[in-house]
């Protein structure tokens, strides 16, 4: 082995603002800062792991101390003896701290003692203080003055994984940059150009899981790209990559979404399987499931939920997606989501992975197949309507004729929300009145059918008032509930908004100081 070897991550570090990617934002800011003048004393970077932290912090160092111009520049030359000793960590005035290892409170009084000395090669003294959340309580306090008010020639660079461990007394005296994760597209581009410029042969599909599988990491991406290239010789493909994170082929993931959502249990347990003796891990088996969930939720027909383009699937995979979401409901995906996040602890904590995929596998299947809620609720009520109207008709059928002959009552006809209180009163219905008038919001109302939102839920009110106007009308009516409020007001706001409106009512309100109505009777 070539003992000269460097990793890719190291090869390709950023060396400068134009080749930091995906942090557009961050570098336009220090750019405009460095040719404007307006350079702070004080910067702390977070972000997760590989993100360009630390180069971020190196580059600034060298725009600060670059010997090509007279002064900071945006564009250190990186030829010059400062660039070139900042980029190989050797410069005596640009000085990067671990604060992992140097916690205490003493080695951040050496610290401070040295910032007192000017420069001796460069313009600033760079403190370059990584993983500054370790840094001790004490270590903290006594950071605090001297970052506050730095002499002239000092600047702190902060940089953390962990931004809610640093103490907001620090971070109040730092300018703050949140360092995003790259984005996939952005990382296939430069994974593509470093593979060229490795001559190696990296397949799109191969490129398109190794930056997924990144996660928004740059170092972490060109980790597993080096170990792809080491694992083949330099032909990256898919097959090679997939072995590489034991992660099945989308395509796979696909048809096994499929097979699970058609309700065949036994050949999803067949190709579970399958991919287990193909040696997939199915830790990330179920990570895959659980995006394939997510991407098809976003595209499915009842939620369109905005842009789909960059979803990780071909054309033909997301039309197999879109096929799939016409057969399956929005709440069926929504359980089986629910599931898979319940299961992803349960995988951990297993014993035997594929007994617990199993029987996850078999959850699934059941729970997907269940009604809703709702459903449940409104096929209950329309059981038990039915229910309520065969008694009426048997205690009819049970009376004797010539009592039926002799009691005929004459039928109701209720037109609108404001007859069906007044027919309540007249018959007396005092509780059902009651609740009606207090709790009930009429969103329609027409003949044979009324729609509308229980306040307070009483799943006995539909039934009641259901057998009632069966009784007093002499028709089935058809009463839906609807799930949210209507924004309509009670019969009893209504006459209360009335009484209020009325010229005696009014004065006599002004009468009594503090009055208010109580009540509407």
């Amino acid at each position: 082995m070539d003992s000269n070897y460097t990793v890719l991550a190291r090869k390709y570090r950023s060396q400068d603002f134009a080749s930091l990617i995906g942090q557009e934002v961050l570098v336009k800011t220090l750019t405009t800062a460095i040719t404007t003048g307006r350079i702070a004393h004080a910067y702390i970077f977070t972000g997760i792991r590989g993100t360009g932290k630390t180069s971020t912090a190196r580059i600034l160092a060298k725009a600060l101390n670059c010997l090509a111009v007279d002064g900071a520049t945006a564009n250190p030359c990186g030829q010059c003896e400062n660039c070139r000793a900042i980029a190989a960590g050797q410069h005596i005035d640009v000085m990067e701290i671990d604060a992992a290892s140097h916690t205490g409170v003493d080695n951040m009084r050496d610290i401070l003692d040295g910032a007192q000395y000017r420069p001796t090669n460069g313009r600033y003294r760079v403190y370059i203080i990584d993983e500054v959340h370790m840094l001790s309580a004490s270590a903290f306090n006594a950071l605090l003055k001297t970052l506050e008010e730095p002499p002239a020639h000092v600047i702190f660079i902060l940089a953390t994984t962990e931004i809610r461990k640093v103490p907001v007394t620090i971070l109040s005296r730092c300018q703050r940059f949140d360092l995003v994760r790259v984005p996939v597209e952005t990382l296939k581009k430069h994974f593509a150009w470093i593979a060229q410029q490795e001559n190696v042969e990296l397949s799109d599909a191969a490129n398109e899981l190794l930056a997924s599988a990144a996660d928004g990491s740059v170092r972490d991406g060109l980790s597993l790209l080096d170990q792809a290239i080491a694992q083949t010789g330099g032909k990256v493909d898919e097959k090679a990559v997939l072995d590489m994170l034991k992660r099945a082929d989308r395509g796979v993931v696909l048809d096994m979404m499929k097979t699970l959502l058609s309700g065949d249990t036994a050949a999803a347990l067949n190709k579970v399987d399958t991919i287990y003796n193909n040696g997939a891990d199915l830790s990330m088996l179920l990570v895959d499931m659980m995006e394939w969930t997510h991407w098809a939720t976003r595209m499915h027909p009842a939620l369109h939920a905005g842009d789909v383009s960059n979803a990780p699937y071909t054309a033909e995979q997301r039309d197999q997606i879109k096929d799939i979401c016409a057969r399956t409901s929005l709440n069926s995906l929504s359980r089986i989501w629910q599931v898979m996040v319940a299961a992803v602890p349960e995988m951990q904590a297993a014993g035997n992975q594929k007994q617990c995929f199993d029987m996850l596998i078999i959850r699934m299947m059941h729970i997907a197949d269940m009604p809703s809620v709702p459903e449940i609720i409104k096929q209950q009520e329309s059981e038990k309507r039915v229910r309520d109207v065969k008694n009426i008709l048997a205690d009819r059928m049970a009376q004797p004729v010539e009592k039926q002959n002799i009691q005929t009552p004459e039928k109701l006809v209720i037109n609108n929300a404001n007859e069906l209180g007044q027919a309540l009163q007249s018959a007396k219905e005092i509780l059902l009145y009651s609740y009606y008038s207090s709790n009930i919001e009429i969103a329609d109302f027409s003949d044979g059918k009324i729609k509308f939102f229980d306040r307070k839920g009483d799943a006995d009110f539909t039934h009641k008032l259901s057998a009632w106007l069966f009784d007093k009308t002499g028709h089935q009516w058809v009463l839906e509930r609807a799930m949210e409020s209507v924004h309509a007001h009670t019969i009893s706001e209504q006459k209360q908004e009335e009484l209020v409106a009325d010229p005696l009512v009014a004065s006599a309100m002004d009468l009594f100081a503090d009055a208010e109505i109580v009540g509407v009777k």
